[in-house]
């Protein structure tokens, strides 16, 4: 259990910056040079901390693990809970959350953090699952509480929300993910706009032909 401190005296606050410094310094090792590759003991001192510190805000690595991808998978200046585009009609909602999740995905922290876990989930299995709770189903809730918001009003026939958010997240990454993952340019801003529609438009059809 990752532990938390509050921040309303000096201590608690003077904790609550030494947790910061482990994060960030763990962020900048694990993106850096991957999971496996990186120390705890190197992430402590970088973060101007002693180990015993470290070990009383997390007990293994995969918590502090946990804790970089929880930063890193918050919209910056955003809360995951509501989000822009949260009360949008599909037509313009499915628009926007899908470039939201294009800038974010194809970001290269994102990318480096999908490559860490593809590079040492075999050696390190509990990465595979930490990644896919932090990062795939979080998002997923997200979305399908959304569908089910305008699953009536647009007279949807969904028989699996978890399917359809998969299919509207493949639509939209669909050959832009992979190229930019093996180290080809990722989209400017014209290309995730015209992906997003164009994934709105094909993910509209389907739902509306009760395919999901």
């Amino acid at each position: 259990m990752v532990r938390t401190w509050a921040t309303d005296d000096p201590k608690a606050a003077l904790m609550a910056r030494k947790r910061a410094q482990i994060v960030a310094a763990a962020r900048t090792a694990f993106l850096g040079e991957g999971y496996a590759a990186s120390s705890v003991n190197k992430i402590a001192d970088d973060a101007g901390v002693s180990i015993k510190t470290l070990y009383r805000h997390f007990e293994t690595k995969d918590e502090l693990f946990t804790a970089v991808i929880a930063g890193l998978c918050a919209p910056e200046g955003q809360s995951p809970r509501n989000p822009a585009w949260y009360n949008d009609p599909p037509e313009i909602g499915l628009v926007r959350a899908g470039e939201e999740y294009l800038r974010h995905v194809l970001s290269g922290e994102q990318l480096a953090l999908y490559r860490i876990v593809a590079h040492d989930v075999h050696r390190f299995p509990e990465l595979g699952r930490i990644y896919r709770r932090e990062v795939l189903v979080r998002a997923g809730l997200l979305f399908v509480a959304y569908l089910d918001r305008w699953r009536e009003r647009s007279n949807w026939r969904i028989t699996d929300e978890y399917e359809a958010a998969a299919v509207f997240g493949g639509l939209l990454k669909a050959g832009l993910f992979d190229q930019a993952l093996l180290g080809g340019a990722r989209p400017d801003a014209e290309q995730i706009t015209r992906r997003a529609r164009h994934a709105t438009d094909e993910f509209l059809t389907v739902l509306a032909a009760g395919c999901l």
